[in-house]
């Protein structure tokens, strides 16, 4: 696997591994019906990098970074990360959260923070916990799941330096 920053002509294929996560609404806070145009600006044209992950020809999985906060809170980053259906469980997130972290600490980042993990995304939440993130807050009903109604999202948080 290679991680590699964001090229115009990799749009295409992020926008078929971000368009069903986004359009499930189970796990993103992004509006289900968002258009590829805005999309893509969430994505690509509003963080500070936008990174892909590639196997050969193929996109497995994109991250955004970005500071979670301007002026006094702007050394704290936030990440957003997706990885294609065909290639979870194979390391992807794991690899992208580790690189997002070196990359953040060398543009002068001190802490990644994610505002709004879902609760029931039970292997986002395993897996942020297992690379060294703590659940520093829990805010109860702030994710409305399209089946399980109001659930809780968890702020996450570590310490990059």
């Amino acid at each position: 696997m290679k991680i590699r920053h964001y090229q115009e002509e990799d749009w295409p294929y992020i926008w078929k591994i971000l368009e069903p996560v986004f359009r499930a609404g189970e796990t993103y806070a992004v509006d289900p019906s968002i258009s590829e145009e805005e999309a893509k600006r969430y994505w690509t044209r509003m963080p500070l990098h936008t990174m892909v992950v590639q196997k050969g020809e193929h996109i497995l999985g994109t991250y955004y970074l970005k500071a979670n906060h301007p002026g006094p809170g702007s050394h704290v980053c936030n990440c957003g990360y997706v990885v294609a259906g065909e290639a979870r469980g194979r390391g992807v997130a794991k690899a992208m959260c580790r690189h997002s972290q070196d990359l953040a600490r060398s543009v002068g980042f001190r802490a990644m923070q994610f505002n709004l993990v879902v609760s029931t995304n039970a292997p986002a939440v395993h897996l942020w916990s297992k690379l060294g993130f703590e659940t520093v807050g829990k805010l109860p009903g702030a994710f409305c799941h399209p089946t399980l109604g109001f659930v809780d999202a968890l702020v996450m948080f570590k310490e990059l330096c």
